[in-house]
């Protein structure tokens, strides 16, 4: 394979993207495959884990024991950074404490546990930060928890310099707490079935209030080709980056938590489609406050 051209992709360099959808739809797969290909293209690259279920870990075949623990239950220094004792409620607490060193101080290098850069002088770097997120009922930003990780998102965002991508929690409540204000992009994984595209379309709504630009969606889990033009008519006028057939592969790789990167090429392939589909909609100059390597 050629270098890749670092001219022709400049305006990418610190560009933020986030992905999102209903529960299972595959959002963390297509996140996961993306970091990869990000990095593959030269580009250092923050994969962050926002969901509570905090399965990204897994989708980059990173062992159970080398799995960070999520930053949403670092009580003791949730505590610290928001001015509140361990385990105290209904005190008040810091809405925008300092997180600008933890990125670097609990970020872990994917490289070489599952997915390899390649070889060249164009191998861009790959971590993660596993965030986490509030799962508990009734629990949103008016609480510590909620403070701490919004502050973590919004400098990711808005301060740091790499490709940041955003695996976020299922559903479209996220989007409620105004997490993601100030991403390049939102694409919203979609399957066949009315749930899973109303959730699409309940995100996109809100991420256009949120005054997020660009919204796209991925179809995937196809199962037969006529379920693509139902999905197009559903979601309003959405733009489709790529429609993916359903893959056992997948499945079978989640189940021996395995590299999906490695677990299937058409995957792979059609992942790098969208990703550049993806590319022609962002305006150029977008992200381009960041130096090449």
């Amino acid at each position: 394979m050629p270098p890749v051209n670092l001219v022709r992709y400049s305006f990418q360099m610190g560009i933020k993207i986030a992905i999102g959808g209903k529960g299972g739809v595959g959002k963390t797969t297509a996140c996961a495959v993306w970091a990869q290909l990000f990095a593959e293209d030269g580009f250092d690259v923050l994969a962050i884990d926002a969901d509570p279920n905090t399965n990204l870990c897994a989708a980059f075949g990173i062992p159970s024991e080398r799995s960070p623990e999520p930053l949403v239950k670092m009580k003791q220094l949730i505590a610290e950074r928001t001015g509140t004792r361990k385990d105290t409620v209904g005190a008040y607490f810091r809405l925008n404490p300092k997180v600008s060193d933890l990125p670097d101080r609990y970020r872990l290098e994917v490289n070489g546990t599952g997915y390899q850069t390649r070889k060249d002088a164009f191998g861009g770097h790959l971590k993660l930060l596993v965030l986490g997120g509030i799962s508990q009922a009734g629990a949103g930003c008016a609480c510590p928890e909620g403070a701490f990780l919004k502050a973590l998102l919004t400098h990711t965002i808005l301060q740091r310099q790499e490709v940041v991508l955003v695996d976020l929690a299922a559903g479209p409540e996220f989007m409620g707490r105004a997490s993601v204000q100030g991403i390049d992009a939102l694409v919203v994984v979609v399957e066949p079935g009315s749930r899973s595209t109303q959730t699409a379309i309940n995100i996109a709504r809100m991420a256009k209030e949120l005054g997020i630009k660009q919204v796209a969606a991925i179809i995937n889990k196809v199962t037969d080709v006529g379920q693509v033009e139902t999905v197009k008519s559903q979601l309003e006028g959405m733009t489709i980056l790529s429609s993916i057939e359903y893959c056992p592969a997948v499945q079978e790789a989640d189940l021996q938590r395995k590299a999906v990167f490695q677990t299937s090429p058409e995957l792979v392939n059609k992942l790098r489609e969208a990703k550049n589909a993806l590319k022609n909609l962002i305006p150029a100059g977008v992200g381009s406050n960041v130096s090449s390597k």
